[in-house]
């Protein structure tokens, strides 16, 4: 029977943290309970400083523990666009980031001891028509050449050792990502950021900051904090109380089904190696097998904000997605859920101090690794420590007259599926 429900969630007990009234003061207040906001509040309770962590729901409520769980190099722009955006040394040293990202996930996951199936099974890439193959073999060579990074490109006959499936035309592996149960990494770095001293303050919504003399004065349902510093990691799902970084994002809903558990020979069939998988188009699917051998499907139904209707619409269409790849048709969907990942206007993550508040968000469906090291990385450089943060300094665009209601996606939308057919 189908359940529009989040299955990550039913593989954990939820923590229960103490219900605290707020401090009058800390050094540093967190916006945010998820990936980033539990990673800065983690690395800031370690050094020493009061945290306060504000959650309007539960901690890892939004898309912490909503996504696929693939720990992914790289951006979602790919070396090509970055070297031509950037330069080829700029380019170099986001690459780096993104590496260093799922070491840090790594670290965290080994030091605080958290059961959250972390695995470097590598991703692949699925070519979905010859002309996108084309490119792979440049890619791989400039990996190689420039960032000294191997990746290895599979033709059509060779994909059959990685994907059960004949709908591809070629595939770009690289063994250095991850896949991880997101709910259960989220649920362990709450409890670390706790451990470590940070209070955590779930159901406490954010109504308003003041900037006042010495800090600031945050205004909640649960009464008021004065906070020498700000933290804003609340990605996707910014709200009007912080309007500067919400004009700066395009949130979009992302959905997600997942099967029964599969028979452990047709698991090995379809994904023998347990790849983090994606195709090559610009309205892509997303897939993997869960630790269970159950079937991940993810993609778009629309080009839009997640709402319940746009879950619900998803659900047939990502299983005939399912079935279009794999020979499935006797496995039922048990599961289907939503969220709302975000986008800049550049397609870039962003991290740092924007005017007097410090955040750090934007990563484009690569925010399990970009969210937990950024958060991590700019707690440093709230703490004056030297940090190498090649995102620092980038301009942050934003749209004239855009308050945060992305109108515009249907049309984004219509172009990335017409983009699937020329290109």
């Amino acid at each position: 029977m189908l359940q529009e429900a989040n299955y990550w969630l039913t593989t954990l007990e939820q923590p229960v943290y103490q219900t605290l009234p707020l401090p009058e003061k800390v050094d540093v207040a967190v916006i945010g309970g998820g990936f980033s906001g539990l990673s800065a509040g983690l690395r800031l309770a370690k050094a020493g400083c009061s945290v306060a962590v504000l959650e309007t729901h539960n901690m890892g409520w939004g898309a912490s523990s909503r996504n696929g769980g693939m720990v992914l190099t790289g951006m979602k722009l790919g070396v090509d666009t970055l070297i031509k955006s950037f330069g080829l040394q700029s380019a170099k040293r986001m690459f780096a980031l993104s590496l260093a990202a799922i070491d840090t996930v790594e670290r965290i996951v080994r030091e605080e001891k958290i059961d959250c199936a972390f695995s470097r099974c590598g991703h692949l890439e699925a070519a979905w028509k010859p002309a996108h193959f084309a490119g792979y073999s440049r890619a791989a060579e400039l990996f190689e050449k420039e960032f000294g990074h191997t990746v290895h490109v599979l033709t059509r006959s060779e994909l059959h050792t990685e994907i059960g499936s004949d709908l591809y035309q070629g595939g770009f592996l690289d063994e250095l990502s991850a896949g991880i149960n997101p709910a259960q990494f989220a649920a362990g770095l709450a409890v670390a950021a706790s451990r470590a001293g940070a209070a955590l303050h779930e159901k406490t919504e954010l109504l308003n900051v003041e900037r006042q003399s010495s800090g600031f004065l945050l205004h909640t349902n649960r009464g008021q904090l004065h906070a020498d510093k700000v933290f804003v990691g609340t990605g996707g799902y910014a709200g009007a109380a912080i309007p500067a970084p919400q004009k700066r994002l395009i949130p979009i809903g992302s959905c997600i089904v997942v099967t029964a558990p599969l028979p452990e020979a047709l698991a090995c069939g379809i994904n023998p190696h347990k790849r983090m998988i994606f195709d090559s188009k610009h309205f892509l699917l997303y897939f993997r097998l869960t630790p269970d051998n159950r079937l991940l499907m993810g993609g778009r139904a629309a080009f839009l904000p997640e709402t319940p209707t746009s879950v619900r619409e998803s659900a047939p269409i990502l299983q005939q997605a399912i079935l279009s790849i794999y020979p499935l048709k006797d496995i039922p969907v048990e599961y289907v859920w939503g969220g709302g990942l975000d986008f800049a206007f550049d397609t870039m993550p962003h991290a740092g101090l924007l005017g007097d508040l410090y955040y750090a968000s934007r990563y484009a469906g690569h925010g399990v690794a970009f969210a937990t090291h950024l958060g991590g990385l700019v707690a440093a450089q709230m703490l004056s420590e030297k940090v190498k943060n090649p995102l620092i300094g980038f301009s942050f665009p934003q749209m004239p007259l855009y308050n945060g209601v992305p109108w515009f996606l249907p049309l984004v939308g219509m172009y990335y599926k017409f983009l699937d057919i020329v290109s």
